[in-house]
């Protein structure tokens, strides 16, 4: 297939994203934009709206069935994110839309990232370093105990490939691995309980790494964070709409749990300023995948995902569509 008559694809991303344009340009013609709403979109695209064939969507653009209706040659929708929270799959079904995800290819690194935001709070990292660089050591002496991780009782919400790797490695330490997710997986460990309550209940942390979708929003609410307890602690590396924000951070501030680790926010970039002084609460800017390794994966599997699909052979991590 030559140049000419290779579908056309639409790169939506940030602006400093640029680490996938080169590879995508040299297999396929392609069109950046950096809008992050539809209407901008459609008016930047104008007359090529109707041809193109892919849309790869590196920023969360909201793929609604509005705009989906504007795009009338669309067949295929990557998505460099594993949560797809941010289409309407649905639609893309009824209008026979494929849909691709990260899959594994960050997974990882999030896994990495969530152990160590999880050390991070019960060490209390971050403060340590701001007490030793203010000159507080030196002024006041020794800085307060930190917690051990060694021995803890983590419970993870969500056991796909991102939370079977943050069990992995939290099992040289010592921790008890128990879970919750969709269904009971028959081949695993772990002790699995079957609703967020319990999981809270009888643990020390909970991590989510679950998706984000209507059974699942606000799933850790003011109940679980009370059963989780004054000394438990909240990792979050999946979306920020799994915690009823503004109630997890008036448990923080009250002492109704210990700490939280938290790599999303429900209204990214905005962050609850309450946060920012409470020295055990360990924050990022949704940067769990942010390494150099995921983003050549991610790179590498959306072309090894449209060059499969525009071969008919298998794609390598498809979405189901309900």
């Amino acid at each position: 297939m030559s140049m000419s008559e290779s579908p056309l694809l639409l790169v939506q991303r940030p602006p400093t994203f640029d680490f996938m344009d080169e590879l995508l340009s040299r297999n396929f013609p392609i069109l950046t934009t950096h809008h992050t709403s539809s209407v901008p979109l459609l008016v930047s695209l104008s007359r090529h709206a109707s041809s193109i064939r892919a849309v790869v969507n590196m920023g969360m653009l909201k793929i609604d069935a509005d705009l989906l209706s504007h795009l009338p040659s669309l067949q295929l929708l990557v998505c460099t994110s594993v949560g797809t929270d941010h289409i309407d799959l649905p639609e893309c079904k009824r209008r026979g839309i494929t849909v691709t995800n990260a899959g594994e290819a960050f997974s990882d690194d999030v896994a990495d990232c969530a152990v160590g935001l999880l050390i991070s709070v019960l060490r209390r990292i971050p403060a340590a370093d701001r007490y030793v660089r203010s000159g507080k050591w030196e002024k006041s002496g020794d800085f307060q105990l930190g917690i051990k991780l060694s021995g803890k009782r983590v419970g993870i919400l969500g056991l796909g490939s991102i939370g079977s790797f943050i069990a992995k490695r939290l099992e040289p330490f010592g921790c008890i691995i128990s879970y919750n997710s969709t269904c009971q997986k028959q081949s695993i460990p772990y002790r699995y309980y079957p609703d967020v309550v319990s999981l809270a209940a009888n643990n020390d942390v909970i991590v989510l790494c679950c998706s984000l979708n209507d059974q699942t929003r606000h799933i850790v609410n003011r109940e679980v964070m009370e059963s989780l307890g004054k000394k438990g602690v909240i990792i979050n590396v999946g979306r920020g709409g799994l915690v009823d924000e503004k109630e997890m951070v008036k448990c923080l501030v009250e002492g109704v749990i210990g700490g939280a680790g938290l790599d999303v926010f429900e209204k990214e970039p905005g962050v609850p300023e309450e946060l920012f002084g409470l020295d055990n609460v360990v924050l990022s800017p949704h940067a769990a995948m942010a390494t150099p390794g995921s983003l050549d994966n991610i790179a590498q599997l959306a072309l090894a995902n449209l060059k499969a699909f525009f071969s008919n052979q298998p794609l390598i991590s498809p979405v189901r569509l309900e």
